[in-house]
């Protein structure tokens, strides 16, 4: 039997690409997807560390520069006040931002697939 023709080439990646064709949806909403969710989750993992918005959190109570006088602690607590609501803001920003992406993910191939159809009908 021969096996390393043209036509059998052509039959095996013929096959080959329609099987790839037919797995794509499956491995979008799937694998993909978890990847893409798992990116995102380090996304917003990585933003959180460099705004520091928990650091923030944690030490709202704790007066700055070491002062122990009660002018220290208050102005302490409004600039940290400030500063975990500034930080907040940039974070919800952040997180928009990837829930947006997530949503796009989700809805790019049934986009297509509609812009598809349009132009054939």
């Amino acid at each position: 039997m021969v096996t390393n023709n043209f036509a059998i080439y052509g039959l095996k990646t013929v096959a080959e690409l329609a099987g790839d064709f037919l797995y794509f949806p499956v491995w979008w909403y799937s694998r993909g997807l978890a990847k893409t969710a798992v990116g995102l989750w380090n996304f917003l993992r990585n933003r959180e560390r460099a705004l520091g918005l928990f650091v923030w959190m944690k030490n709202i109570f704790t007066p700055m520069y070491g002062q122990q006088d009660f002018a220290g602690a208050a102005i302490s607590f409004f600039i940290r006040l400030i500063q975990i609501i500034v930080r907040g803001i940039a974070f919800l920003f952040w997180v928009a931002v990837a829930a947006g992406c997530f949503l796009l993910w989700l809805a790019l191939p049934l986009a297509v697939a509609v812009e598809i159809v349009y132009q054939i009908i």
